[in-house]
């Protein structure tokens, strides 16, 4: 006489809604969520994106109104762009610490606005430089030293206006050390760091750079942002910028980089952002303008797998709808 084999039945554990939510192992929710914006100068515009449908640049008053939007639904924070025109651009990105800035003056309005509200800022060189580069180009090649203590001023004048986190995106060897540092000298000691520690160059960045017109006019950003096949690369990056004091790293892109996020997730205990990129959400809303899938279910599952692979922060363009998604169901 054999043993009878039991047959093992995990639809269990799937046939009834409320079953499901119990047992849900990776929760999303709007405090998960940072919103991108675009600022530009003006008043009362919001300029569409055609390459990013659903977003605009927005001038500082229409900024705050979508900012306090995304409050009320329970976003906690948002990320700051400035749009730039080109007369307004140098090889130096003289302007990124002015204190009248464009970007610094839709800070200190969000803050006097909205004084709850995460305000979290890039530093990086391309939105304000003629060159479109994150560094200052000399005979053709960025120059890393050259462009530290640009960061550094930049960084200043961003928390001076009332940042909470500023968010270098530059990967610059040495930039978090040389931020940290100066806010440090400068009284900020309380203003975090959310260093990209793992940005590749990635071919998803198209629309944020039409969004900005911060492509770079020659070459391209390979000798500073990471090689795509690399991944043993990311954990000396998080191994320095945790060393120079970081005290966030995000990982970008998201969604095609979600094992770079579970190594990030697994190597450090410092908070871990993924960010769902331009291009990744410009995917979704053209297939789904084509009826080839849809998008709010497709957004969700996007961010749900952010969150699975490990990433306690997301920075999605989605954000308003994702937040609106979830209030819906409750």
């Amino acid at each position: 006489m054999y043993p009878r084999v039991m047959l093992v039945r995990p639809r269990r554990n799937r046939s009834r809604p409320a079953l499901r939510r119990l047992l849900q192992e990776t929760r999303l929710c709007a405090d998960d969520l940072v919103l991108p914006l675009f600022v530009q100068e003006g008043e009362g515009l919001a300029s569409p994106i055609a390459s990013m449908p659903g977003q605009a640049r927005l001038s500082i008053d229409r900024l705050v109104e979508r900012a306090a939007e995304a409050e009320a639904l329970g976003i906690p924070g948002v990320v700051l762009f400035p749009v730039l025109p080109d007369e307004a651009k140098d090889s130096r990105g003289s302007t990124s610490s002015k204190p009248d800035g464009l970007l610094q003056r839709a800070i200190r309005s969000l803050k006097e606005a909205l004084p709850s509200l995460l305000v979290i800022t890039d530093v990086a060189l391309d939105p304000y430089s003629s060159d479109g580069h994150d560094g200052v180009l000399v005979d053709g090649r960025i120059d890393n030293d050259e462009t530290l203590p640009i960061l550094a001023a930049m960084a200043v004048a961003q928390a001076q206006a009332g940042a909470d986190l500023v968010a270098p995106s530059d990967m610059m060897d040495g930039r978090v050390a040389s931020i940290r540092e100066a806010l440090d000298a400068a009284d900020f000691t309380e203003v975090g760091i959310g260093s990209y520690c793992t940005k590749y160059a990635s071919a998803f960045y198209g629309p944020f750079r039409d969004a900005l017109d911060s492509a770079p006019r020659e070459g391209d950003k390979a000798t500073y942002q990471m090689d795509p096949a690399n991944a043993r690369e990311a954990l000396r990056e998080v191994e320095l910028d945790e060393a120079e004091g970081a005290d966030w790293l995000m990982v970008k892109p998201g969604l095609v980089y979600a094992d770079i996020i579970r190594l990030v997730r697994d190597h450090s205990a410092l908070p871990v952002a993924a960010y769902h990129v331009s291009g990744e959400y410009a995917m979704l809303h053209a297939a789904a303008e084509r009826g080839w899938l849809d998008y709010e279910a497709c957004l969700l599952e996007s961010l749900v797998s952010l969150k699975r692979a490990g990433a306690d922060v997301i920075f999605s363009y989605g954000a308003l709808d994702a937040a609106r998604l979830l209030a819906r169901q409750g």
